[in-house]
């Protein structure tokens, strides 16, 4: 499979990772912390994704800091996104075990427009990647 093809897999299944989230807010109550999760994970597939595009075997890795500096080798303007790659991070892990984690409402909005800006970013950036 090409690396065009492959970054589209990535991508596709990061955006099933938005989906879902988006679906889960019509539960009640709104399942908060798997919401963050899978904004995380969907940023995480969409950063993995571009590098793939880039010939670049992703690292097993949830950390976005360390995505987003492996992606700024391939375009500088990854630097414009790093904050708020830092910011979903901190949902790779914690929301999914019984912690002293507590997430509100306002974060979990802003975890999905987040994660929609890192996508909407990457897509801008390399097009060719839009899942089919």
């Amino acid at each position: 499979m090409d690396n065009r093809l492959l970054a589209q897999e990535w991508q596709k299944i990061a955006e099933m990772d938005l989906l879902s989230a988006e679906h889960l807010l019509t539960m009640h109550p709104i399942p908060i912390e798997v919401i963050c999760y899978h904004c995380q994970q969907s940023a995480e597939k969409n950063l993995k994704a571009y590098l793939v595009l880039h010939n670049q075997n992703p690292p097993k890795t949830h950390d976005l800091d360390e995505l987003c500096k492996l992606c700024q080798k391939f375009s500088d303007t990854f630097k414009t996104i790093a904050d708020i790659c830092s910011d979903l991070t901190t949902y790779s892990v914690q929301p999914r075990y019984p912690m002293k984690f507590i997430l509100e409402e306002q974060d979990m909005r802003k975890a999905m427009k987040n994660a929609k800006e890192i996508r909407d970013f990457i897509l801008r950036l390399a097009p060719e990647m839009m899942a089919k």
